[in-house]
């Protein structure tokens, strides 16, 4: 028993050195395999490295060889200039030779000017004197041309203040007939105007004294009023209903419309009392006739007729201003105390115009002579 469990034990132990020595074998080629891949991998890194220094040596070599030709070229070129400046050097030997000989002829030239320029000089001298004698009269030619000039200068300014005066004139002249043919219309329309007033008071039996320069009416205050009233008495109203309706139907007629600018109601007092009483009062006078009007206007003018009487319409209170006055030139203070209706044509202004142009005229007539 004894000698086989010795073996059993050798036998064991011989396998465990074999195991052991398997592994170390092992171990030692691993390592061996490693040794071979890092020195192939080190020789495959030498190996590139030569192959690239041979190709980087291939390409300086080839660097090295064009820049060989471009010297080998340069030399050509070099050469070639050598021979060019030889050339040129001949010809500048050439050209100093022949401006040597220009120099000689320019001297000779310049001996040639230099006797022109003093004979030049004493002409010069004698072309002073005479320049000198020129001028002279010339400054008188000039003085006598600026005289000339002054007096053509004066001339002509006259003429041009004639021409505008003459074109002042005749504009003037124009102005003067166009507004003569607007006021001669103008007069034949007031004219035929208080005509027609006249014939329609006389159609309408109706006693009326109308201006026949202003185509105003007078009506009597003391008939209207009471004494320093301003409210219309009925008879006074009588009075107006039948005298306002005739007067403002012919002033706002399709025929006359369109010339009457303004229906002004007038209202005037005598000198009794102060001047501003007397003031309100024909003021509230005017007033009260106006407002009759208005409120009557309905009865005998249509609604657009109507509304142009309104728009036509003003009321002036004239205080005691324009005081009636009698032969001896003494008040006549019934008479004072009135209202008076009138009319005023849109284009009276142009009298007042046709003044101020004949005005103007006058001056520029006494300018231009």
């Amino acid at each position: 028993m004894k000698i086989v469990n010795r073996r059993r034990m050798n036998d064991a132990g011989s396998q465990n050195i074999w195991r052991s020595y398997s592994d170390m074998m092992s171990g030692l080629l691993l390592l061996f395999v490693l040794i071979m891949a890092v020195c192939l991998m080190q020789a495959q890194k030498n190996y590139n490295e030569k192959l690239a220094e041979q190709a980087s040596r291939l390409q300086t070599q080839d660097e090295l060889d064009k820049t060989q030709e471009e010297l080998l070229q340069r030399e050509s070129e070099v050469e070639a200039q050598s021979m060019t400046l030889t050339d040129l050097q001949t010809a500048l030997e050439s050209q100093a030779l022949a401006l040597s000989t220009k120099e000689s002829e320019l001297d000779e030239s310049q001996r040639t000017l230099s006797e022109a320029q003093l004979t030049l000089a004493q002409r010069e001298s004698e072309l002073q004197d005479q320049q000198a004698l020129v001028t002279e009269q010339q400054n008188l030619l000039t003085q006598q041309e600026s005289e000339l000039e002054a007096r053509d200068a004066a001339l002509q300014e006259r003429d041009e203040a004639l021409v505008t005066s003459q074109e002042k004139l005749d504009e003037q002249t124009r102005l003067m007939s166009e507004q003569q043919k607007k006021i001669d219309q103008i007069i034949g329309v007031k004219a035929d105007l208080i005509e027609s007033l006249n014939q329609e008071f006389s159609a309408n039996q109706i006693n009326v004294n109308i201006d026949s320069q202003t185509g105003a009416i007078v009506l009597d205050s003391n008939v209207l009023f009471a004494l320093r009233e301003s409210e219309l008495t009925e008879e006074g109203e009588q009075i107006l209903y039948q005298v306002l309706p005739v007067y403002c139907e012919v002033l706002l007629s399709e025929q006359y419309a369109d010339y009457v600018a303004e229906i002004i109601i007038d209202g005037y007092t005598d000198s009794t009392g102060d001047y501003f009483s007397n003031l309100q009062l024909s003021q509230s006078r005017a007033l009260a006739v106006a407002a009759y009007l208005l409120e009557i206007s309905d009865s005998f003018l249509d609604s657009t007729t109507s509304q142009a009487l309104q728009e036509k319409l003003t009321a002036n209170g004239r205080s005691e201003s324009n005081l009636i006055l009698d032969e001896n030139g003494i008040e006549n203070q019934d008479a004072s105390r009135r209202v008076e209706v009138k009319f005023r044509l849109k284009d009276d202004e142009m009298i007042q115009e046709l003044s101020e142009i004949l005005a103007q005229t006058g001056e520029t007539a006494a300018e231009s002579q």
